[in-house]
Parts: C-alpha cells; structure tokens; sequence
C-alpha cells in the first residue's frame, strides 16, 4: 500500500544539475583545466561534499577571486537554466497521485530559497501538501535520510507506505534509509551511475503510469 508520493526536486523535478556541471565545466576550461565527470558524479544529489573553487584552484596551481569567478559562472549557469522546463511526466503523475487518493511532498537536499522559487516560476508553487528542504533538518542533505523521514512525518503517513522519486545515488540512498520505496528516474548526468538498490528505474516519467508503477512494487 502506497499512502503518498514524494519527488526529488533538482534533477527529478526541475534539471538543474545538467546545467550546474556544464556551467562549472566550462569554467574550468576558461582557466585552461578540465573538470571530469568521475569527479563531480559522487556529489550529485547533495551539497557541502565537493568545493569545486578549491578543486579548480589546486588544478591551475594558485589562488582565485572566487567573487569573480561566481559571478561569470552565474551567467552560465543562469543562461542554462532557463532553457529547462518541467521534467516530462512530473504533471500527469501529479495528477495522477491526486486521482488515486495520494499525498504528494517534495524532499530536497536544497534549500527552501532555491526550491521554493523554481517551484513558483515553474507554477507548481501549490501542486505539493509539504516542502521539505535540507534548512528543515539542520543541513542534513541527502544521503542523510532525515529530509524524506521529515517528508512523511510532515504528510503524515509511515516511510514504509511512500514512494520517493530520485534522480541519483545520493537520493536513493537517502530514500531507502528512510524506509521507502524508491523509483529512480535517472537524468543526463546520472543515467550512468549505480541504482542497483533501487525498486525500479525508469528512464522518463513518461514510461509507465503512476498507477501501474505502484502496483507492480506492492504487487
């Protein structure tokens, strides 16, 4: 049995990490070093694991203007996002959840100032009973699982009866120490990483209904 529903935000929801990696790729490449995948894979899904200034700086053997460097790697960053939308299927299993009787939350290494703002530019502001961000659980993000065990306590229902939606390891691992079931839904970045403890993969939302998913994992 299956009482609520809980999405990832970054790269499940919303991708932003596909341009976060492309933004700071092509700022190393500016100072004339490569940031690799193999580096940034582990540290997708949560935050305060990877500097990427002090990674940059080790590379090119001195010191930065940080400020500056934030500054030109903003416009990248921002030039990219606004070219993404809503993931596909995030709208019909929204609505799907809400025919089949579901409560719906967002549990998010992120911080309420980033996910809140996108959830309103993105018009899903009012789409979700409980948003619960890293800033709700003293900075514990992802794999810590205390955002998704503050996600079902707040849409009062027991872990063992969500459904997590995630986009990478750091947020499956997360999920399934919370005792959920976890569905991955892997994006540009992390379709080549492990899932293997996940419940089930899909490659797009858009690949089964929300219905037929939940029955093939209670089933």
């Amino acid at each position: 049995m299956i009482d609520a529903l809980i999405f990832d935000f970054d790269g499940t929801i919303f991708d932003s990490e596909t341009p976060d990696f492309y933004s700071w790729q092509r700022t190393y490449a500016e100072h004339g070093v490569e940031l690799s995948f193999d580096v940034w894979a582990s540290h997708i899904g949560t935050v305060g694991t990877f500097d990427p200034y002090a990674h940059l700086e080790e590379l090119i053997g001195h010191t930065l203007d940080r400020a500056t460097v934030r500054g030109q790697r903003k416009v990248h960053d921002h030039a990219l996002l606004s070219q993404q939308t809503v993931m596909p299927g995030v709208h019909a299993y929204l609505s799907d959840a809400r025919a089949l009787g579901l409560k719906v939350g967002v549990a998010s290494s992120s911080n309420h100032a980033w996910v809140d703002d996108y959830l309103a530019k993105l018009g899903l502001a009012e789409a979700f009973d409980v948003v619960m961000c890293r800033d709700d659980v003293a900075d514990r993000p992802k794999p810590d699982p205390a955002v998704y065990l503050a996600a079902a306590g707040a849409l009062g229902v027991t872990p063992q009866r969500a459904l997590a939606l995630e986009d990478s390891p750091n947020g499956l691992t997360a999920a399934k120490r919370a005792g959920l079931y976890c569905v991955v839904v892997p994006n540009e970045m992390t379709r080549s990483l492990d899932f293997a403890a996940a419940d089930h993969r899909l490659e797009t939302l858009t690949e089964m209904p929300l219905a037929q998913l939940i029955a093939r994992l209670v089933d």
